[in-house]
């Protein structure tokens, strides 16, 4: 008869786990769910947490291809609240009432264009400047809330456009728009990290950058790409906030995006050391973050413990691919 030690057991424990820690996560929390909050099995409570988990979903796919390189980029939750802010000046000027509908594509356009600029200006300082990421992002962090409070006069810009707002309240086949948004953007990513160059590229950067250097590989190109994915998906981030809320708060769009991003990166099994790029992942551990805190909030637990959780949460994912490393 064979045994099996505490130590083999600890680490088939920690292989099970790593391995299908998302899924085990989110089926304990909606059977939690299920037995002790209030009309969570509501169809308004499933669309109220689909357009939450949307933005949460979008940002960290795009913080999943930056992870990927080995990269990290704390200023999605800046670009979500500049391209936010432009959108509504943008509509609502002289010019955008006059032509409703060429001055909804421009303000749907022009600061998913910002967007884009900013994720070059922060790749631009990763691949070519030499800057460490986070240092690197962290310009952007500080500096893209104050721009787009002073375009704002720190104002909240409050709006009625059934156009603009179908990007936030639109439904297809009866569920939220940006879900499905969400999934099309997931696919896409997906095709692209497993069917192209530029995807293989991305792995091989974050699990050997000097190697995919020396092989000829274009480390600083790709690199650039991977932040101006992740400035256009959160600059549409911001505008799908801004759609949802009929409003636009430049102090608060975004705010403490990176955590969440981050964690339901860590949680869909990005590792922070890179090399790896779960796209439907990413989604995972959104939908998790968002259930931990509509669990909290449902069950009347104050908004600042939810923070706590969500840093417990990457503590743990952290703790498991260490675990899983050594």
């Amino acid at each position: 008869m064979s045994t099996t030690t505490p130590e083999t057991r600890r680490k088939n424990a920690l292989q099970l786990i790593s391995g299908h820690g998302g899924v085990v996560a989110l089926v304990t929390i909606l059977l939690f769910n299920m037995a002790f909050t209030p009309n969570f099995l509501h169809l308004q409570t499933l669309f109220v947490n689909i357009s939450q988990v949307a933005t949460i979903a979008i940002v960290a796919m795009g913080m999943t291809l930056v992870i990927a390189t080995g990269g990290i980029d704390l200023s999605v939750g800046a670009i979500m609240a500049l391209a936010g802010a432009l959108a509504p000046l943008i509509f609502l000027s002289e010019f955008g009432m006059a032509n409703p509908a060429l001055g909804v594509a421009l303000a749907i356009a022009l600061p998913m264009l910002v967007a884009i600029a900013c994720g070059l200006f922060n790749g631009i300082m990763v691949a070519k400047l030499g800057v460490q990421p986070i240092i690197a992002t962290l310009i952007l962090f500080i500096s893209g809330r104050g721009i787009a409070q002073v375009l704002t006069n720190g104002n909240l810009q409050t709006f009625t456009n059934p156009h603009f707002s179908y990007l936030g309240t639109g439904k297809i086949l009866g569920l939220p728009f940006q879900g499905w948004l969400a999934l099309a953007i997931a696919t896409v990513l997906y095709l692209v990290i497993s069917r192209t160059t530029f995807g293989r590229y991305v792995l091989a950067i974050g699990g050997n950058e000097r190697a995919a250097r020396l092989s000829g590989g274009p480390v600083a190109r790709v690199k650039i790409g991977v932040y101006m994915i992740c400035g256009v998906l959160s600059g549409l981030a911001g505008l799908i906030v801004v759609a949802i809320n009929s409003a636009s708060d430049a102090a608060r769009n975004g705010s403490l995006m990176e955590l969440d991003a981050i964690a339901a990166a860590v949680v869909g099994g990005a590792l922070l050391q890179g090399g790896r790029a779960p796209i439907f992942g990413a989604i995972l551990g959104a939908v998790i973050i968002q259930l931990v805190k509509y669990t909290l909030l449902a069950n009347g637990v104050e908004d600042e413990v939810a923070l706590i959780a969500k840093a417990g949460i990457i503590l743990v994912a952290v703790y498991v691919q260490q675990a899983r490393k050594e």
